[in-house]
């Protein structure tokens, strides 16, 4: 505990040990299902006919939306039924889900998907934000409150009037493709009495649960959903793996047959929600040393077809709009534009990068405009002692150690230095300029929708004294099975390789939570540390008696290393294992289940107030890069990130999610482009068109480091969580970057920079700063 340790399956994954679901072995007679999908994004669906198809050898069946047994909807948000699973009479996107062909193989189902015939009368189509906005295109709330979501204090209005300074704009950011290595899959199996077992890369086991169990009229309790590990996750196997199951389940019972569904990528990347793009319109006033007074703000996501988790991710890109600072006189409203895209979805951040952007890009305007290093502007503006400590909604920011990262990292990276060297460079260098940025980072820990913020646990041990461990988290490669293996040794003082962590199965742990919102080890490492608790408790009187000690001092037993003993006797021990062989003759029962609810946290969309996160996660980094000016191409040199993450769980865990959060931030923000075409088609669908960040793109001097004696209070062990915050550490390259743009102009320039910033985007914005000198 505390300590680095190997992830555990490190070397499984780098060996090809590690199973995941198309690496099991196929039942016999397993079948392929295939998705037959709209080529329209948006049309009227007409004539179905599949006897072509089903007339090819080896073709089982081709099924449509008349042949769900139960209920035709995926929707994740209850009571909002705007999904089918397969489309009925109206298709609404380019690669919505129309029928299910189940063939032998794979190439055959292609064949047969050929024969299908399916007739569309093509409607007009929504396929922008400014397009949904002209329409006034917008996707209801789920509970029905009014739109749009307003967060509001002080009077905005009149402190624009009266600030020196006023930065008025607009800006956008892009979609993302989640890029996970394993792309959707699922395999059902029909088991007694019409129960279906399945195999599914979910991060969201309980919903795939009760999704199958709707659409085939089962209860939850005949439908078995268990995640062996997934090839990477980020948000988008959160709601998404529920439909590929559903089919698979329908297709098992149509068949009888054992049915997998699997995605190729692009068939993965056609069908898939995204990060929502964001448009953003700002008005903010400003003294003239740079104090944030007062900022009006109105952004509106694209949601696509249906509502998903869109209007969670725009109320968390609300919540996150203030970041680090803090806001005396604000108005924040969002809206869910309704479009004919796919069904965007969850994405590591959860809207919070996409509203941090904004206030980041409001800062940047008016470091140019003052003429004021970038990093001093958002010292000035940080959260600090009351009065000024209350975000807008009115949580408190308690524990803000954003000050303290600011000092320690401009320390650490010689920000000053380095910024003033920068300077010289750009003074002699004609076509490449550099530039460097600072980025502090707030994130609010906790799901956003209460009742999500709970978990469960099932701890076996056995007469040898090794551990079974079962827990509501899903692997996804991020450690979290590795950081609640390191608990459960901990609490029972066993050492870690006599811990087994199970497959996440909904048979053991019942009703959990997606493994999303940073809340991974947070929920379940409480549930765990909870059965742990039981266990412990009951092996006491028995250790006490092997050990010799009276009844009442039972309760001052120490589990550790693999031992028990008497601090007071110190010098007598007997073994974990001995412990657990006498309990199981003792008839004492060695299993226990463990549950965690997060204390205390809430938030009333009507009034704009609340306190929606458990607490606040912290980091900052330093970015340095290079620009040229004859392409706009860029280089990352040098990163200096100075994370908080508590009393680290697994400390080289820890740095691996900031590592790779950091570079996944830069691939959004500078390289991963989504583009579509005028009919709404996917253009960038495969890794030849749609470019994510390869080494050669990650810093050439890559520095992070934990922040030290940071533990947090009413957590697992004083941890803290680390999935997202690192993510939008990335924002500081676009500071950066705006800096080496900006020397390509006279003094003050303020920059034009699209997102992503790709060559093409930063060579316009260096052209426009050459214009400005001109």
């Amino acid at each position: 505990m505390h300590a680095p340790a190997l992830h555990e399956s490190g070397l499984k994954h780098t060996s090809g040990e590690a199973l995941y679901v198309d690496d099991m072995p196929s039942p016999p007679g397993t079948l392929t299902g295939w998705v037959i999908t709209s080529p329209h994004a948006h049309a009227r669906l007409g004539r179905r006919d599949a006897s072509k198809a089903l007339a090819l050898p080896g073709v089982h069946a081709v099924l449509f939306a008349q042949d769900i047994p139960g209920h035709n909807d995926i929707c994740p948000v209850k009571g909002v039924n705007d999904e089918p699973l397969l489309a009925t009479d109206e298709v609404h996107c380019v690669g919505q889900s129309v029928a299910l062909v189940l063939a032998e193989s794979a190439a055959l189902c292609r064949q047969a998907a050929a024969r299908v015939e399916l007739e569309y009368e093509v409607l007009p189509a929504c396929l922008t934000i400014r397009e949904a906005i002209e329409k006034g295109a917008y996707l209801p709330h789920p509970s029905n409150h009014p739109a749009p979501h307003v967060i509001r204090r002080g009077e905005p209005e009149a402190a624009l009037l009266a600030a020196p300074v006023r930065i008025q704009g607009e800006c956008v950011t892009g979609a993302q493709d989640h890029f996970y290595l394993e792309t959707q899959v699922s395999l059902a199996v029909l088991e007694e009495d019409g129960a279906v077992r399945l195999w599914s890369s979910t991060q969201h086991p309980s919903e795939v649960q009760e999704k199958v169990a709707e659409v085939l009229g089962l209860g939850r309790h005949q439908v078995t959903v268990e995640v062996p590990r997934m090839g990477g996750g980020f948000g988008g196997k959160e709601t998404q793996a529920a439909p590929f199951a559903a089919l698979a389940a329908m297709g098992a019972v149509y068949t009888r047959r054992p049915v997998k569904v699997w995605l190729n990528r692009d068939q993965d990347m056609e069908q898939t929600g995204k990060r929502h793009p964001f448009w953003a319109r700002y008005d903010a006033g400003f003294s003239e040393d740079g104090k944030l007074l007062a900022i009006k703000a109105e952004l509106v996501s694209d949601g696509g077809w249906s509502n998903d988790l869109s209007h969670a991710i725009l109320d968390r890109a609300l919540f996150h709009l203030d970041n680090a600072y803090f806001l005396p006189n604000v108005e924040v409203m969002g809206r869910v534009a309704r479009t004919n895209q796919p069904s965007n979805t969850a994405f590591r951040g959860f809207g919070g990068p996409q509203g941090m952007y904004v206030m980041e890009e409001v800062l940047n305007r008016a470091a140019e405009r003052l003429g004021l290093d970038p990093a001093e502007v958002r010292r000035r503006n940080y959260y600090r002692e009351a009065p000024e400590h209350r975000t807008h909604y009115e949580q408190p920011v308690e524990g803000n150690r954003i000050p303290r990262i600011h000092t320690e990292l401009l320390s650490s990276s010689e920000y000053a230095l380095r910024r003033e060297r920068i300077e010289q460079f750009n003074a002699s260098s004609r076509w490449t300029k550099r530039g460097i940025g600072y980025q502090p980072v707030k994130f609010g820990i906790s799901f956003t929708t209460s009742f999500l913020n709970q978990a469960g646990a099932f701890v076996v041990v056995y007469g040898d004294g090794t551990v079974q461990l079962n827990h509501g988290g899903t692997e996804m490669g991020q450690g979290l099975h590795t950081k609640m293996r390191a608990v459960a040794a901990h609490e029972l003082g066993v050492a870690v390789e006599r811990v087994r962590v199970m497959n996440t199965a909904t048979d053991k742990v019942p009703n959990t939570s997606a493994t999303a919102a940073s809340s991974g080890s947070d929920l379940n490492g409480q549930a765990v540390k909870a059965a742990c608790d039981v266990l412990r408790e009951r092996l006491r009187p028995i250790a006490a008696k092997l050990l010799q000690v009276e009844a009442g001092e039972a309760e001052r037993i120490v589990f550790a290393g693999g031992k028990a003993f008497h601090p007071g006797r110190a010098q007598r021990t007997v073994s974990f294992e001995q412990v657990t062989q006498a309990a199981y003759l003792s008839q004492v029962s060695l299993s226990a289940t463990g549950y965690y609810r997060t204390p205390d946290i809430g938030y009333d969309r009507l009034t704009g107030r609340g306190k929606p996160f458990h607490y606040f996660a912290f980091g900052g980094a330093v970015v340095e890069v290079e620009v040229s000016g004859l392409t706009g191409e860029h280089r990352v040199l040098r990163v200096d990130i100075l994370h908080d993450v508590g009393s680290s769980l697994v400390p080289t865990i820890d740095k691996g999610q900031v590592e790779g959060g950091f570079i996944q931030g830069l691939g959004w923000l500078t390289c991963e482009e989504v583009l579509i075409d005028t009919k709404g088609r996917l253009l960038t669908h495969s890794p030849d068109t749609y470019k994510i960040p390869a080494l050669g793109d990650a810093p050439e001097d890559f520095r992070v480091a934990l922040l030290e004696r940071a533990p947090q209070d009413n957590t697992i062990h004083g941890s803290k969580a680390v999935g997202e915050p690192p993510f939008m550490l990335a924002i500081g390259v676009v500071t950066a970057l705006r800096h080496a743009i900006g020397a390509f102009g006279p003094a003050r320039t303020e920059v034009q920079l699209a997102s992503p910033a790709t060559p093409e985007a930063i060579l316009r914005a260096v052209e426009a700063a050459r214009g400005v000198r001109g």
